[in-house]
């Protein structure tokens, strides 16, 4: 059997992380009193953590994407958004399902994809010099 790739042992430790909160009971967490609570702490703590995650899911393959085709950059990028993305949404159907005292939620779930598609974006914009570099490189040979 393969040995897993030592780049994702960051996302993965990051996924085990955000299931460990997102399967503690309600009552740990502060409740929404208002309507413009839906974009309170428990938005952003949602957009956070799978920002990060889609971030680290990139990062810990960054050498491969760099030294790859745009075509793999693409595959890689619609990939990590794919997993991280429909990772959220089964966090929250398994707080609608299977969590006690957890509540799925439409807009947790909107916030989960926002914060991928952010973490992807800031991935991209972190290693977008490294890519000028490497052109110019390959330019002057």
């Amino acid at each position: 059997m393969k040995r897993l790739s030592e780049g994702i042992y960051p996302s993965l430790i990051c996924a085990i992380f955000i299931m460990i909160l997102m399967g503690l009971p309600g009552k740990c967490f502060p409740t929404v009193v208002n309507f413009w609570d839906w974009i309170g702490p428990d938005k952003i703590v949602h957009f956070i953590l799978f920002g990060t995650f889609a971030f680290l899911t990139l990062w810990g393959y960054r050498k491969k994407i760099i030294s790859k085709n745009n075509s793999y950059k693409k595959k890689a990028f619609l990939l990590a958004l794919v997993l991280t993305i429909s990772y959220g949404g089964l966090t929250e159907l398994l707080q609608k399902y299977l969590f006690i005292n957890r509540y799925g939620s439409v807009l947790d779930f909107l916030a989960d994809a926002i914060g991928c598609v952010l973490g992807v974006i800031v991935f991209f914009f972190c290693i977008k010099k490294k890519l000028k570099k490497l052109k110019v490189s390959e330019n002057n040979i």
